[in-house]
This record gives C-alpha cells, sequence and structure tokens, in this order.
C-alpha cells in the first residue's frame, strides 16, 4: 500500500503548504478508492485527501459501512492523523472498530480504529 499511496501524491494540488496528503480507502469488497488534497487560494475550499477518497466511493454507490480501512501518507517524516472535520466524516461512513492507518513518507505507520480517532462524535 505504500508504494501506491507514494506515487498517488504526485496528484497532490498544493501549492500553497507544499503538504500534500494521498488516501486510499478500502472496501469491503475489496475495491480501492483514492484521493489527494486539492489546495485552493481561498484555504476553506481545500479539500482534504482522506474526505476526497471517501467521496469517490460513495459516488461509485457504496454506502455508509461499506468502508473497511483507511491509508494516509503525507510528504513528510512526521506522521499525521486526519484533521477534524475529516474525523468527523469518516466517523459518519466507518464502523467505529475499523482502521484508520496513518504513515510517513518513510513507511513509519501508527494505526487507529475509528472510536479513538473521534470519541465523541456528532450523531443525530
Amino acid at each position: 500500500m505504500k508504494d501506491k499511496l507514494i506515487k498517488l501524491l504526485d496528484n497532490s494540488y498544493s501549492p500553497y503548504s507544499k503538504y500534500k496528503v494521498a488516501a486510499i480507502v478500502v472496501m469491503k469488497d475489496g475495491k480501492e478508492f483514492n484521493g489527494v488534497n486539492v489546495e485552493n487560494a481561498s484555504y476553506g475550499a481545500t479539500v482534504c485527501a482522506e474526505r476526497v477518497a471517501i467521496y469517490n466511493a460513495i459516488s461509485a454507490g457504496y454506502k455508509k459501512n461499506d468502508f473497511e480501512t483507511m491509508y494516509i501518507i503525507n510528504n513528510t517524516n512526521d506522521i499525521s492523523v486526519p484533521c477534524f472535520i475529516c474525523r468527523q466524516v469518516i466517523t459518519e461512513f466507518f464502523e467505529t472498530d475499523k482502521k484508520i492507518v496513518c504513515m510517513n513518507s518513510t513507511g513509519d505507520i501508527k494505526e487507529y480504529e475509528v472510536k479513538y480517532l473521534c470519541p465523541e462524535p456528532f450523531n443525530l
């Protein structure tokens, strides 16, 4: 998965921050969907890689709880976790025991269960 993510980083549009992020969601049936961060001069219009990957899966017809794992990488030596907007979106579509695998450009990994990334999500 690391090699796929590193190659996907090339698709990131991050001219302002230079902080490239790539994500791949793996569905329960094994299908994969990619996402990269897409920045905008109006920072509020920027979209994170995690949400792009999730929305690509939803656009392809997948539903809530069809998600198995998310893999995320950035172009630095630091392992980063999803922002809180992405965490809320993750909790909308992933079951709480599913894994979010975060890694840095050298392949160091930290794994989290969804319930630990966002322990008190906004739910209706």
